[in-house]
């Protein structure tokens, strides 16, 4: 039996950088059109039951009745988005989820705070690429106001990023972060 190659969704996943141009990024593209679809759908809504109905449909996995999620919320693909129990996303948060998100139980998420586990190397000639890398918010986090969660980045269990804070690196559990780029503050008792 012949192996399928995997498909640009999970060479993403494994780390292959994805040029625009690969034959296969058209797939990428209607993916996330067929996203933003059930976003109009999501962003008009204010019932607590459908929101959380429409979410299951966008990360094609259920989303727990304890999880609240404000609108409006964006997100570009939602496949690689898995959450758990007792979730609260504010308002106007955006997820890039290419590179798979994964927000564990009881963990909070104030307004304009972005998950990002996208982006794009450095060097000129290869910017024209996709780069992903997962990100992973542990039980008990607490990401504050306007943060940006780059890729790759663990946020450890019961953590705390400060408002506004770009986080580029791992962060311990029990720790507060915050300041650009993200930095220990202390630890937490």
């Amino acid at each position: 039996m012949k192996m399928q190659p995997p498909d640009i969704f999970q060479r993403l996943l494994d780390g292959e950088p994805i040029s625009f141009i690969d034959a296969d990024y058209s797939k990428i593209v209607k993916a996330c059109d067929d996203t933003r679809k059930l976003l109009l759908q999501l962003n008009n809504e204010a019932d607590s039951d459908e929101i959380r109905k429409l979410l299951s449909k966008i990360f094609a996995s259920e989303v727990d009745a304890t999880t609240v999620v404000f609108t409006p919320f964006q997100i570009n693909y939602g496949k690689n988005t898995q959450i758990g129990k007792n979730v609260f996303i504010n308002f106007d948060c955006t997820f890039l989820d290419l590179g798979g998100i994964t927000i564990d139980d009881n963990v909070m998420i104030a307004p304009k705070v972005s998950l990002l586990s996208e982006g794009h190397p450095i060097s000129v000639n290869d910017r024209q690429k996709l780069t992903a890398g997962k990100i992973h918010i542990k039980k008990n986090a607490w990401i504050g106001a306007a943060a940006t969660i780059l890729p790759g980045v663990t946020i450890g269990e019961n953590a705390v990023v400060a408002a506004g804070a770009v986080v580029s690196k791992d962060v311990a559990a029990n720790t507060v972060v915050g300041g650009v780029p993200a930095k220990f503050i202390k630890t937490i008792d």
